[in-house]
């Protein structure tokens, strides 16, 4: 088992194997791959709604369908952010990976528990640290 701390920068160490860090790559790419294949049907989407936003329509141009439309474009915008913000948590969990600081609550110092990883593998807190957070 590693070490809580890297003497030589001062940063933390993961208190998981390189076995379970692995592990939790696994996790990830999985979660990336489908957080990067809904970013790209969400892009397609929004360049979709662009598209057609300027074209003519055989609907009439009421005030309401209008609203809805842009209703439905700001849904997606807001989905297209999130899930690219996600991207880039899990990418940032990979680079902890590769660095072995993956794992160690960044308010404690404390290992996060494991199940907490598999639910939320991009996580940089124990479940004691968000929760004292609300």
């Amino acid at each position: 088992m590693a070490t809580k701390k890297n003497t030589s920068n001062g940063d933390r160490v993961s208190p998981y194997s390189d076995e379970e860090l692995e592990y939790f790559r696994g996790i990830i790419i999985k979660k990336r791959t489908e957080a990067e294949e809904e970013f790209e049907a969400l892009q397609k989407t929004l360049r979709d709604n662009m598209e057609n936003s300027t074209d003519e329509s055989a609907y009439s141009f009421h005030m309401a369908d209008a609203g809805t439309d842009a209703q439905e474009r700001e849904k997606t915008y807001m989905l297209f952010n999130r899930t690219r913000k996600f991207i880039k948590y899990l990418d940032d969990a990979m680079k902890r990976i590769d660095n072995k600081t993956y794992g160690v609550c960044k308010v404690t110092g404390n290992k996060i528990a494991k199940g907490r990883l598999e639910a939320v593998p991009h996580t940089q807190l124990s479940i004691e640290a968000k929760l004292k957070r609300r």
